[in-house]
This record gives structure tokens, C-alpha cells and sequence, in this order.
């Protein structure tokens, strides 16, 4: 399994933890609020803002601060107008990373994660430097104790679906952009519980890493992610589950 992949489920399940709430909050006001600027604010008539409302939701992010952030992307609310930015770059031992943000000031969040890549090891690399190593796809989680392999996996390609992998506890279902909300909607015609259902970045090849070089690596992600601006990380690592699992 990809790396990202990997680190996908880590981050889920450190996602709602009291302690990163506000901030992750934070973060999706910014995604409501960019996607709804971008396609209106009807989820049913907005791709990205659907997928931005469930993801809000999965981690029980209040109505009222739903509803607000994309007011403030129709215009009913005043906002700070962000901008959509990646980054590029490598981590130790050549991983590369993309990075994405939402800014309303590129040069000062430019400057930011050029020395968080510096202070961590890696460097930031110019734009189509490590993007080509990346796919866009759908990613959906399924717990493995929800449901019957089989039935998943028939219900999953038969709506669309690419592939599916089981990686303990979860099934782990990817699919092309424009094709996963139809997966997604499938499964819960189905009555199958989803852990969770987002749009990501899966790598083509992976770097394998472990003891220093893994945690160095696992270092520079998490310094990135903390930061206020950004949205997104994805890495080509392919790190043992038992040092992911370690706090």
C-alpha cells in the first residue's frame, strides 16, 4: 500500500482528537469556503463542496459553522479571500511531497514551508518536480469488521470503483475523481458504514523507509501539517504500521 494511503488512515484516527479540533476546523472552514467561492454553494450541484461538507461532518464540525464558512464563500458573509497553492518538494532519502495550502499571503507561507522542508531535511523543489509521481483519486475507508469482503468489493466496482485493498482494519477503496460519490452513494444505498470518503493523491512508486529515516520523514509531514495554511500533505514513503502507529 502507498504511503500516503498509510498515512491516511493515521491522520483519521488522530483527526478528532480534542486536542487538534479547533485547528482542524479551522482548516475546513477554509475548504468549504474556497469550494463553495469556486462552484456556489449548493453541495448538490458542487463536487468538491460535497466532498468538503461530508468530510466536515465525519468529524462533527457544528451545522452553524458549516453553513457560515460557505456564506463566506458565496458572498452572504464577508471572509478573507484564500488562495489555492502546492508546493513540491523532497523529504530525506528523496520522498517526495506535495504540500497543499490555502493562503491569503503566498509569500509569507511560501517562505514558511521552504523552512520547515530546510529544518526537517528536505528542500522545496520547483512546480512538476514530484507532481508527476502523483494521481488524483477518490479514497474511501471501510471498516473490515462493517461488512463481507465479497459484497464490498461487488458493490464498489460495479458503481465505479478502480481497486480495493484490505489493510488491517480498514478496506481501503480508490476510484476515479469523478466517480466517488457515485461509489460512495452506492454504499450507503447498501447500508455499508463509511469510515471515511475524500479526494487525494496516490503515489505510482514508493521509497521504503525505516528506524531514523522514517521518523525523520514522519517528522517533516506532521511539522507541515501543523501548519495554518496548509490543507494537504502527500508523501511517497512506505513505512512499517507499527512505527505509523506510534504516538
Amino acid at each position: 500500500m502507498s504511503g500516503h494511503n498509510k498515512w491516511a488512515s493515521i491522520k483519521h484516527k488522530k483527526a478528532a482528537t480534542d486536542s487538534k479540533r479547533g485547528k482542524l476546523f479551522s482548516k475546513l472552514s477554509r475548504e468549504l469556503t474556497v469550494s463553495a467561492r469556486a462552484g456556489g454553494g449548493d453541495p448538490s450541484g458542487n463536487p468538491s463542496l460535497r466532498v468538503a461538507v461530508n468530510k466536515a461532518k465525519s468529524v462533527n464540525m457544528p451545522a452553524d459553522n458549516i453553513e457560515r464558512a460557505i456564506k463566506k464563500g458565496t458572498g452572504e458573509l464577508p471572509g478573507v479571500t484564500y488562495e489555492e497553492i502546492a508546493y513540491e518538494g523532497y523529504g530525506p532519502k528523496g520522498v517526495a511531497i506535495i504540500v497543499e495550502a490555502l493562503t491569503d499571503n503566498k509569500n509569507r507561507t511560501g517562505a514558511e514551508i521552504r523552512n520547515t522542508f530546510s529544518k526537517k531535511g528536505g528542500n522545496m523543489a520547483g512546480p512538476g518536480s514530484v507532481n508527476w509521481i502523483f494521481a488524483k483519486r477518490g479514497f474511501i475507508m471501510v471498516k473490515t469488521d462493517n461488512v463481507d469482503e465479497d459484497n464490498l468489493m461487488s458493490i464498489a466496482l460495479d458503481a465505479g470503483a478502480e481497486d480495493m485493498k484490505k489493510e488491517e482494519p480498514m478496506y481501503e477503496i480508490t476510484t476515479p475523481v469523478a466517480d466517488l460519490e457515485r461509489v460512495k452513494e452506492a454504499l450507503e444505498k447498501a447500508n455499508i458504514e463509511i469510515e471515511s470518503a475524500e479526494l487525494t493523491m496516490i503515489p505510482s512508486s514508493t521509497i521504503k523507509l525505516d528506524g531514523a529515516d522514517a521518523k525523520q520523514v514522519l517528522g517533516l509531514i506532521e511539522l507541515l501539517e501543523d501548519h495554518d495554511d496548509v490543507q494537504n500533505v502527500y508523501a511517497n514513503f512506505d513505512i512499517p504500521d507499527e512505527m505509523l502507529n506510534q504516538d
